[in-house]
């Protein structure tokens, strides 16, 4: 599983915050899995970092704490042509897991690419923090196009956030039957968003 960062300036003021819940999130994401997850973000002039395959929440958390905001433009359309290039038959991306607040780029291109992943069964999972509305539209759009999912966050609403990263994980190593078998709140959520996608 792929789980994406948007680092750029406009996250700066929340970031030490959001940075806290994002490594609750890969303990979430991780505690009692099997699964290999690669921390990608983007930030600047064009940076975008790629991690190798972990499975162990203190070394993404290690990673992770030196990444500061930098003033730049979203890199979507780059997180998404990473985890389509990464994908192979033999060690298949099961999902694409985004946290970012914007979008910058063409939709256009982006739905094209969201297109991509439905065909190789590599749903995104956008998590939207803060409200603008074009970003929500866009992320929406982008998950319903991937078979995926879309869910907005602040720090009040991190323990639902913890749970539905629990349930996207559960989900790449079982798919639909896996979040079908539980009765957990955050599963039956994204369970509903899943089977509404055609």
């Amino acid at each position: 599983m792929v789980f994406a960062l948007d680092a750029t300036a406009s996250r700066e003021p929340t970031w030490d915050q959001a940075r806290q819940l994002h490594g609750e999130l890969f303990s979430a994401t991780l505690n009692e899995q099997t699964l290999a997850i690669q921390l990608c973000y983007y930030r600047g002039l064009g940076e975008f970092t790629a991690s190798h395959w972990l499975t162990q929440p203190g070394a993404l958390l290690d990673q992770m704490s030196s990444v500061t905001c930098e003033p730049g433009t979203t890199q979507i359309g780059r997180v998404i042509h990473h985890a389509l290039e990464t994908h192979s038959a033999s060690h298949p991306v099961r999902a694409v897991i985004l946290v970012g607040d914007a979008c910058e780029e063409s939709v256009a291109s982006l739905a094209s690419l969201a297109g991509q992943c439905a065909i190789k069964n590599m749903p995104l999972f956008l998590f939207q923090e803060g409200h603008d509305a074009q970003t929500q539209v866009t992320f929406e759009r982008l998950a319903h196009l991937s078979n995926g999912a879309y869910a907005p966050f602040d720090a009040s609403s991190a323990d639902q956030l913890r749970a539905l990263l629990a349930a996207v994980s559960r989900y790449a190593q079982g798919g639909i039957a896996a979040l079908r078998q539980s009765n957990t709140r955050g599963d039956q959520t994204l369970l509903c968003q899943l089977e509404k996608t055609p």
